[in-house]
């Protein structure tokens, strides 16, 4: 793999309003397609996939009618309370398998019927952030189903929208363009693009477009009995399963169904990733600007088991000051207060990593086989510090990488579509065989075991 091009996603803050820049990513894509064409690179197809839930609205003349909101706007707050008059909270669970969280697209949908928002009437296609860039990249609308599957909008038996649900938040299905699957060819790029990158026929494919589906199909497993952990700003800690697994259980623990590129459920748990470092660094850096090296180095010097936090807790979601909520959470708990970034990064890792204790217990018992290994993929698997931490609270091996894994199963599904590739086991075998795998053995398994009993005693449940 060659990398190519890196840009950044900011959200857009409008008047306390937080939105995505459809349009900046847009022309991100066409300067990485037009440096790709300038470098001679032999180029067969094309995939997008991105993070899950939002979506952009477009008019019947194919126009997008606003910028997308992002999954972190408060508008939300509360929204799940509120549906669940017209709904009831279970009912929506066994119909969708989906993990109860305020921003998923069917709350963010009726949170807008509910505010009036001036587009609903003049609104003709809704198209799921993924779908969105390949449908102005072609001109042909689809929906996606592994990044549709997030939106608890998806029936995971029929895969297929749910009437019911739809007509819940005042919608129907010709609101969304029809369901493909990961391998199928959207079309090929508009004479547009064609014009302003200089490829021709450049043939768009419905990779995986949730990235947490493409990176779980590069998990270097050699066999069934594994968990895995997608690392990044959210930590997605997960099982393949064939079938959905909704039960008393599972909706107890609010564990989400969501599709798999290769038809399976991926039976999971969102739990809050690096957002949590990513905030410190932004106030740290207003200070003495910190690389994420010298915060693990910092971290590593720091006195062990001082406090810890729940990191899903809610005040942790989008703090005006994430140092400030880390801190009042320990106030709270009568705990030491970190202060300084060290302190409060070993805050953050020690706590992440038993918090992966507490969701992979719940696996654990969820699954029908046994877990004998977590693989971490993504972004994360290159902090070998919080793999160490993660390995002796869990007490198992944990195999780190790669860190790419995302784009990797991406390329995977392409090449699928292209017929170089035939199924999951193969695109795992050259996975194995194109990465550097790091494992690491749980050590200090009865001080680990002794200090996550305390972790226990201040965890907030909120």
């Amino acid at each position: 793999m060659k990398e190519i091009r890196r840009f950044p996603n900011p959200i857009i803050d409008v008047n306390n309003r937080q939105y995505w820049d459809l349009f900046f990513l847009y022309q991100q894509v066409i300067e990485s397609l037009k440096e790709i064409r300038q470098q001679a690179q032999p180029v067969t197809s094309l995939g997008i996939d991105t993070w899950g839930v939002d979506y952009v609205c477009f008019a019947k003349d194919g126009e997008p009618l606003r910028m997308p909101y992002s999954y972190r706007d408060a508008r939300t707050t509360g929204a799940p309370e509120r549906f669940f008059d017209k709904m009831a909270k279970k009912d929506l669970y066994q119909k969708t398998g989906i993990q109860i969280m305020n921003f998923n697209t069917i709350f963010q949908l009726d949170t807008q019927q509910e505010d009036k928002n001036g587009i609903n009437s003049i609104t003709d296609k809704i198209l799921f952030m993924p779908d969105a860039l390949t449908y102005m990249l072609t001109g042909k609308m689809a929906t996606e189903y592994t990044i549709a599957s997030t939106s608890q909008l998806i029936n995971p038996y029929s895969r297929e929208l749910d009437p019911v649900l739809l007509e819940a938040i005042g919608l129907t299905p010709d609101h969304f363009a029809p369901v493909v699957f990961s391998g199928e060819e959207i079309g090929n790029i508009s004479e547009s693009v064609q014009h302003l990158t200089g490829l021709e026929k450049l043939s768009v494919i419905a990779v995986a477009g949730h990235d947490t589906a493409s990176a779980v199909l590069a998990v270097p497993a050699v066999d069934e009995n594994f968990a895995y952990l997608s690392s990044g700003t959210w930590s997605l800690m997960g099982i393949e399963s064939e079938q959905p697994v909704i039960n008393e259980e599972t909706y107890a623990l609010n564990f989400t169904n969501e599709g798999g590129a290769d038809g399976s459920i991926r039976l999971l748990k969102n739990i809050c990733g690096m957002w949590l470092i990513e905030r410190c660094k932004k106030e740290w850096d207003q200070d003495q600007p910190l690389t994420f090296e010298e915060i693990v180095s910092a971290a590593e010097e720091s006195k062990p088991f001082q406090c810890f936090i729940n990191p899903d807790a809610s005040c942790f979601a989008n703090p005006t000051s994430m140092i400030g909520a880390i801190q009042d959470y320990c106030r709270k708990t009568n705990q030491n207060i970190p202060i300084t970034a060290g302190e409060i990064a070993r805050t953050i890792y020690e706590s992440l990593a038993f918090r992966y204790k507490q969701v992979l217990g719940d696996l654990q018992k969820l699954a029908s086989f046994p877990i004998k290994t977590l693989h971490i993929i993504g972004g994360g698997s290159k902090n070998q510090m919080l793999n160490a931490f993660t390995a002796n609270a869990i007490g198992i091996p944990v195999v780190a990488g790669p860190s790419e894994a995302t784009a990797m199963g991406n390329l995977l599904l392409q090449a699928r579509a292209a017929g170089v590739v035939q199924n999951k086991e193969e695109m795992r075998r050259i996975v194995r065989n194109s990465s550097e795998l790091d494992t690491f053995e749980p050590v200090s398994r009865e001080e680990w075991e002794k200090h996550y009993q305390q972790y226990l005693s201040v965890f907030l449940d909120e």
